[in-house]
């Protein structure tokens, strides 16, 4: 074979071992089940204004639930990183921090993010070419009505499977799911006990700083009462959302603590953009769960 050399004949030969009776014999062994995680639901649903949803639920397995209902995570995301969370509270449940449902809500696909997330968490002045990006319909953005769905039909469908406490329900974003987040607890700041922004794009997303501005006035004017605790995470190689104006937004929101609102921030000096929601998972979980 001419020009082949010796590392190009080892690649023909084993393409010609992986064609023959073995890679045969390897098609016809019957392929194994797929992994089914405990203690889980999953099932599919549609908003009140026609958006399609998939929510996977981890719930305690032993023991009767709190008299009050059990507390509630709501992560975003949910193809991505319901599992992780979902794991991560089974394994403790033999302690309180275990004594909970995750919820990931996440779309009807097998991929870990999906396009419609864009639509739910963000709301861009000048988005990209043929994007629609916070789309608004009957004077509601995407995210207000994701957000509508959130605490109206998927709480209400939740309390009819588990018995849940509907004062310490809690919400973690990441990225964009973050600027959700920041749009959940400026415009609905009752609706969550607890908050989690995680590495949240803040440099895309100027409306987010309007509504910001906006919920500080109504916070300093005492028209807003009793507000969602917040946790701000970031990686300190976050490449991707410079960790800067996270600490410089938990900073801002630290000098509001005699208006009620209280802040955590923490950083994850060994983790870039898309690590920090595994790295803060029993963080997140404990300043979700832990009861103040």
């Amino acid at each position: 074979m001419i020009g082949m050399g010796r590392t190009g004949a080892a690649i023909a030969a084993a393409a010609m071992l992986f064609s023959g009776p073995a890679a045969s014999q390897q098609a016809d062994v019957p392929a194994a089940a797929g992994y089914t995680m405990p203690a889980t639901q999953v099932w599919d649903m549609t908003s009140d204004v026609g958006r399609k949803y998939r929510i996977f639920v981890s719930y305690p397995s032993q023991g009767e639930p709190p008299a009050n209902g059990y507390p509630v995570l709501y992560v975003l995301d949910g193809n991505a990183s319901f599992a992780t969370f979902a794991e991560a509270r089974r394994i403790q449940e033999y302690y309180d921090i275990g004594k909970a449902i995750v919820v990931g809500v996440g779309y009807q696909t097998d991929m870990p993010y999906a396009e419609e997330r864009n639509e739910d968490f963000i709301v861009m002045d000048n988005p990209p070419p043929g994007k629609r990006l916070g789309r608004t319909k009957g004077g509601k953005s995407g995210r207000d009505e994701f957000l509508d769905f959130l605490t109206g039909k998927l709480r209400t469908e939740l309390g009819s499977r588990f018995k849940i406490n509907p004062d310490r329900q809690a919400l973690f974003g990441h990225s964009f799911g973050g600027l959700f987040a920041l749009h959940a607890l400026y415009n609905k700041p009752q609706a969550f006990h607890s908050i989690v922004v995680a590495s949240p794009s803040l440099e895309l997303d100027q409306g987010v700083l309007r509504d910001e501005r906006d919920f500080v006035s109504r916070l300093e004017a005492g028209k807003v009462g009793k507000t969602s605790r917040v946790m701000i995470v970031v990686g300190g190689r976050d490449i991707d959302d410079d960790p800067e104006p996270a600490r410089a937004l938990a900073d801002r929101f630290d000098r509001l603590s005699g208006y009620g609102l209280r802040v955590r921030f923490k950083r994850y000096e060994e983790e870039g953009h898309m690590t920090v929601p595994a790295r803060a998972v029993t963080d997140v979980l404990r300043f979700a769960f832990e009861i103040h």
